[in-house]
């Protein structure tokens, strides 16, 4: 159902070095890009995740109870998203791990302090 989401960043060049090399955890990577906006996926057909700077050129902000998660296919890749972020610099929001039946989960905030889970259900 979801195409696309994107999230506001500051710095597209320094947040466009985090996600490629998050990302890249998982098999995905920048599949179109523009001057004020990248997008990363997997292939043909699949949702992408991207990163911009706002339309309005007014600063991004994070918001509260805003989060994007990206589904895992395993729980070494969960992992291996998470270690990623968290050696480039993002903060740890939640280490990988059982959340409850069936969910395994990892949360970090990126330089601009949008909230990102990586998980995999079942």
């Amino acid at each position: 159902m979801i195409g696309y989401t994107t999230l506001g960043v500051k710095d597209l060049a320094k947040a466009e070095q985090f996600y490629a090399g998050v990302l890249g955890e998982l098999g995905a990577k920048m599949v179109m890009g523009m001057d004020r906006m990248k997008l990363f996926g997997t292939g043909p057909g699949a949702p992408m995740f991207g990163i911009c700077t706002p339309y309005d050129g007014k600063p991004a902000s994070a918001g509260n109870g805003t989060m994007v998660a990206i589904q895992c296919d395993t729980t070494t890749k969960v992992d291996a998203a998470y270690n990623k972020a968290i050696a480039l610099g993002a903060a740890d929001e939640g280490a990988a791990g059982q959340r409850g039946p069936g969910f395994y989960g990892a949360y970090i905030r990126d330089a601009d302090g949008n909230k990102v889970c990586f998980f995999k259900m079942g």
